[in-house]
């Protein structure tokens, strides 16, 4: 819950959230939006996106995720379209609120489960279209996290920090969610190339296994000790 994040937040000295709909609902009452962000303002925290966050071919539908984000300070939001005729309107929005798309990934056969795709998006866009790139499933659908942070070119401006290991021990190969710095994501390299673009973005903490969300306490403490680990030089 929204309050449960706050409080979280507090214990592990998080200052930026990447809040979805379940905190705080886009589609709300303005007065309900202005008095979650008065929370989060005292407590000295900062919904810095939103997401990832549903969209549709109804523009005038996607403008109200866009004047959430405008009454929230929200610079960028986090998406994944289902339909690639919706990136028409979305990018309409783009341009006329200035606020940044970035686009998620998850697995195979999901729609931007392959970079080639998402780099087609990329190609042909505003450059304030972008991308969160997803670690943990970039690495399950079996790709190198830094090659293609290399090759995103500039436009990763999100991360979701988290660590998959496919487990090919059965007769079907099993995506497991891991602790950060545990399983096959190339962390090494990828932070080698964060450091060398400068990049300034946000490594957002997230999970998909349902034991860590149980109980996020000791993935949180590890994960921000993996990231402090490998940003100290």
């Amino acid at each position: 819950s929204f309050d449960d994040v706050v409080a979280f937040a507090g214990v592990h000295h998080l200052k930026y959230l990447q809040l979805i709909a379940k905190h705080i609902d886009p589609k709300g009452p303005k007065e309900e939006t202005l008095r979650k962000k008065a929370i989060l303002d005292e407590h000295g925290l900062v919904c810095y996106t939103f997401g990832v966050n549903g969209t549709t071919m109804d523009k005038e539908e996607n403008r109200k995720l866009f004047e959430f984000a405008k009454l929230m300070g929200i610079r960028m939001i986090i998406v994944e379209p289902k339909d690639m005729a919706e990136w028409d309107n979305l990018e309409a929005l783009v341009k006329e609120y200035d606020i940044k798309l970035a686009i998620h990934n998850h697995g195979k056969g999901t729609v931007y489960g392959d970079p080639a795709t998402v780099k087609a998006v990329l190609a042909a866009r505003d450059p304030r279209i972008g991308v969160c790139l997803d670690i943990g499933w970039i690495t399950a659908a079996g790709f190198d996290a830094a090659k293609v942070f290399r090759e995103y070119n500039g436009r990763v401006f999100d991360m979701h920090l988290k660590d998959k290991r496919i487990d090919t021990s059965g007769a079907t190969p099993v995506v497991l969610d891991v602790e950060i710095g545990t399983g096959q994501a190339n962390y090494q390299d990828l932070f080698a190339e964060i450091k060398k673009a400068n990049w300034s973005g946000v490594m957002a903490i997230e999970t998909d296994n349902a034991g860590f969300a149980a109980d996020p306490n000791r993935l949180v403490r590890e994960a921000v000790t993996f990231f402090k680990a490998n940003t100290a030089h």
